[in-house]
Formats: structure tokens, C-alpha cells, sequence
């Protein structure tokens, strides 16, 4: 006999839809699960562009591999170190693991910081760490502003289990969705007419879906912003080693060694290197805290998401290889750049424009608002519904990023091989043609009325996943 468990024998949180898989997020991964794209066995495939991973460096990674066996304990190099790392549990983590992201992350921005090793706060990447610094900053009810448009995975990440809330702060795409002070007050004013508890502001630079950095002149009136409010400032800088072209990356730790005012107990760091060295599947999130309590707690929390000794064995020695280091970043910086301006040039053959001020992450954010039959987010829906079933491309659509204005995308380029992404611009060149060679008016795409939509809402509970192989399209265009 078989027994039917029922929602009402759950707890509340198993039973919510917290975190947010029937989104447009998912339900594009959905589309490019069931039909994936392969070069010889599925050519007409979905291809995947809507997951932000770097997969242009593997080759660099895997050489190093084989020319430091050692590194693991599975080799016959290493096995003599397998007892020790194997029953490693301190959640403090492994010394020379903490010293070499330390390193690392004062290597990546530029050297122009230093990080205290133990004040690295390890755990089961970046969702993990975004989660722990929720519980550790704010209790159910009280609330993070968040500039959009943002990560669809922050509102799992940092609300579905702590109940915290996040406030968005609009943008717009005529200052190319700079965070301004004026936007900050308003979300801040706003939460207190609603009578929610603002605890601190999450910014995320450079940016996912947008590509961009926060300048010197934003980051100090943020910090000026934070501290007048004495709320906690969250900054998720996971996208620092992929800013591939002028200008130059800042951290908030440069930005705390100016001449600022600023109480620094009220300032994290959240780092991984899920991008920067395309490790997701490491699962090496990180906390920085200039705040003891913090670390404290988040070090007893991380109990419930730690890297494996493993892991953390490897990372440390490879890290450590400061030629390698050194090596690695160049190399996919100008690997970026490249991939970058291949896109972007592919795109603009059919006159397809994306966010100009882009220069760091793994997407572009690409405006196809000239081809919506309106501009509704409805019609967004429409034209990305199109783009999936029909063109094959798994791109997302901007109200997933709560994006204010309609008709942005982010595409994914960095998580396929050349090959695929020729394919992906094909794609869109033979889409693009079509409507045009209709010879029909703008608004009336030749596509119209062959999709049925779900009825109109605001996607205000869109939760993406951080992880996610996905193939580079041409129709990819986003940047956390």
C-alpha cells in the first residue's frame, strides 16, 4: 500500500514555495534539462545561457592538476596525507586553507588590501553564506535593501528559511541602473511607511545581471549611507576576477582604508569561488566580517555547510601556487574580454544592443525591448517563452531580476565552448531576420498570438539557483 504524504503533515517552510522553482528561472533550466543541446547527437538542442559559470579555464586548472598530484589525497602522491584530511572536522576550517583565500582575495583585488585569515568564515558557497549572514544580521520580519535588478537567487537565499524580507531599490536603464542615494532613501522611507525594520542594504559588484561596478564616488556615498542609518552593509563582490577591461575592480575593503567615516562592524564581505575560478561544484563559499560577534556566530553556523577537508586541502595548495595564481587570472581575464566582444559584436550584426558600462562577470544584459508587441512584462514573458521553444536558447527575462523596465535579458557566455556559441548567434541572426524579412510592422512580430500566457503577475518572488552548466548563446546578455 502506498501512503500519500500530505501538505498539511509539513512544516511550514516544506510546503511554501519559498524557493521559487516554478520562476521563469527554472522553468527555463526545465526547458534545456528535458532537450538539452549536444553538437552531434541534439543540434537542436536547447542551448543553456541562462547559468553564469566560467568554464573558459579548465584547461589551465587541469594541467595544474596534473602537475601537482599531491594536491589530492585520492592519488597514489597523496594518499599519505588521506588519515589526517579525512578526519579533519574543525569548523574553524584548515589554516592553510584560510590563509591561501585570504591571499588569494588581496591578489584578486590588485593587492591594494589585506585580508585577516581568521576572520574567513568558511561555508557551502555563496547561497550558504548569504543565508548564514541573514540569520546572523536580521530576524523574520526585518529587511535587506537590494538594488535592482538583482539575483533571482537572493530571495531563496536570504529569505526562504530566515524569513527576512528584502526591500528592492529601482534602478534605471537611462543612468544604466546606477544605484543612486536618492533611490536608497525612497526604499529606505518606504519600509518605514510600512512599518518593516531595515537592517541592512546587500549590494552585489560587480554586478549580477548587469555586468557592472560600483564606481569610488557610489561605494563611499553607500558607506556614508549605511553608517548615517547604522544598518549593515552586505557586499557579495563573488564576480571580483572576472572584470575583464578597464576600469580597474574596487572592494569596500579599498574603500574602508580611505579616509571615511564608518563603523566597520557593520560591513561583511560574501566571496566564493564558484566564478571567479569556476569551482560552483566545490561548493567554497566565504564570509569576511569586520565585525568579531559576527564571525563568532557565523563560524558556529558554518557547522551546517562546511567545505570538505578535502576541498579545502586542495584549494589551499593550488592557491598557494602564487605563479599559477597569477597565471590563471590573466589568462581569463583576456579569455572574457575576448568571448566579450565576440558576443557583443554578433549581437549588434542584427542590431541587438546590450548595457554599454559592462566590463566584469560571466553574461550580458541585452535589451530586446524593441522586439515586445508592448511594453508589458507580459510581453516579456511572451518573447521569452519564444526564444526558448522556438529559437532554443535558455536566456532569462528581466522581471526575474525584478528589473522595473521590460524587455531586458541576461545571457549567459562564458559556460559553453566556442563552437556552441557560434550555434547560440546563428540562432538569434535567423530569428531576428525572419521577423524582419515580414516586412510587418514592429509590433506585430510574426510569432504573435502562437504562445499562450499564464495569467499577468509581478515576479516579485523569482528565485534563481547559482548553479548550473550552461552553454553561451547569443542571447545572453546579464551579470549574482
Amino acid at each position: 500500500m502506498v501512503f500519500k504524504l500530505n501538505n498539511h503533515l509539513l512544516s511550514s517552510i516544506a510546503s511554501s514555495n519559498g524557493h521559487g522553482e516554478d520562476s521563469p528561472y527554472f522553468e527555463g533550466w526545465k526547458a534545456y534539462d528535458s532537450n538539452p543541446h549536444h553538437p552531434t547527437e541534439n543540434p537542436n538542442g536547447v542551448i543553456q545561457m541562462g547559468l553564469a559559470e566560467n568554464q573558459l579555464c579548465f584547461d589551465l586548472i587541469q594541467d595544474w592538476l596534473k602537475n601537482n598530484p599531491k594536491a589530492s589525497i585520492c592519488t597514489p602522491e597523496g594518499v599519505n596525507e588521506f588519515r589526517e584530511v579525512a578526519i579533519f572536522q574543525d569548523y574553524h576550517g584548515l589554516p592553510e586553507f584560510r590563509n591561501a583565500v585570504a591571499k588569494f582575495m588581496e591578489k584578486v583585488r590588485g593587492n591594494k588590501v589585506t585580508f585577516d585569515p581568521d576572520r574567513i568564515v568558511m561555508n557551502g558557497g555563496a547561497t550558504g553564506a548569504h543565508e548564514t549572514i541573514a540569520f546572523c544580521l536580521a530576524d523574520p520580519g526585518e529587511a535587506f535593501l537590494v538594488p535592482t535588478p538583482y539575483y533571482p537567487g537572493f530571495d531563496r537565499d536570504l529569505r526562504w528559511r530566515t524569513g527576512v524580507k528584502l526591500i528592492p531599490v529601482d534602478s534605471e536603464s537611462s543612468n544604466n541602473f546606477k544605484v543612486t542615494r536618492e533611490a536608497l532613501e525612497n526604499a529606505y522611507e518606504m519600509a518605514k511607511l510600512g512599518n518593516i525594520k531595515v537592517k541592512g542594504l546587500l549590494i552585489t559588484n560587480p554586478s549580477n545581471p548587469l555586468g557592472t561596478m560600483l564606481d569610488r564616488e557610489t561605494l563611499r556615498s553607500i558607506v556614508s549611507f549605511i553608517n548615517e542609518k547604522n544598518i549593515h552593509l552586505v557586499c557579495d563582490e563573488i564576480y571580483a576576477a572576472t572584470v575583464f577591461s578597464q576600469p580597474d575592480f574596487i572592494s569596500i575593503a579599498e574603500i574602508l582604508q580611505e579616509d571615511i567615516e564608518c563603523n566597520l562592524d557593520l560591513v561583511h564581505i560574501v566571496y566564493s569561488l564558484s566564478k571567479d575560478m569556476g569551482f560552483p561544484g566545490l561548493r567554497v563559499g566565504i564570509i569576511y566580517s569586520y565585525n568579531d560577534a559576527v564571525v563568532s556566530c557565523a563560524r558556529k553556523m558554518s557547522s551546517f555547510g562546511l567545505v570538505s577537508s578535502q576541498t579545502q586541502h586542495m584549494i589551499a595548495s593550488m592557491l598557494s601556487d602564487d605563479e599559477f595564481v597569477g597565471k590563471f587570472i590573466r589568462k581569463s581575464k583576456r579569455r572574457l574580454a575576448a568571448r566579450h566582444r565576440i558576443f557583443t559584436y554578433g549581437l549588434a550584426q542584427v542590431s541587438i544592443k546590450c548595457l554599454t558600462t559592462s566590463n566584469a562577470g560571466l553574461f550580458l544584459w541585452m535589451d530586446l525591448s524593441g522586439l515586445l508587441e508592448e511594453k508589458t512584462f507580459e510581453a516579456e514573458m511572451a518573447l521569452w517563452r519564444v526564444i526558448i521553444h522556438e529559437v532554443k536558447l535558455n536566456v532569462s527575462p528581466g522581471c526575474s531580476f525584478h528589473c522595473t523596465e521590460p524587455g531586458w535579458f541576461r545571457v549567459c557566455f562564458a559556460n559553453m565552448d566556442d563552437q556552441t556559441m557560434q550555434v547560440a548567434l546563428s540562432r538569434i541572426r535567423t530569428f531576428v531576420n525572419k521577423d524582419v524579412d515580414t516586412k510587418k510592422p514592429k509590433k506585430t512580430l510574426r510569432w504573435q498570438g502562437s504562445l499562450k500566457l499564464n495569467s499577468p503577475r509581478i515576479y516579485d518572488d523569482f528565485i534563481n539557483s547559482p548553479h548550473s552548466p550552461i552553454p553561451q548563446s547569443p542571447l545572453v546578455r546579464a551579470r549574482t
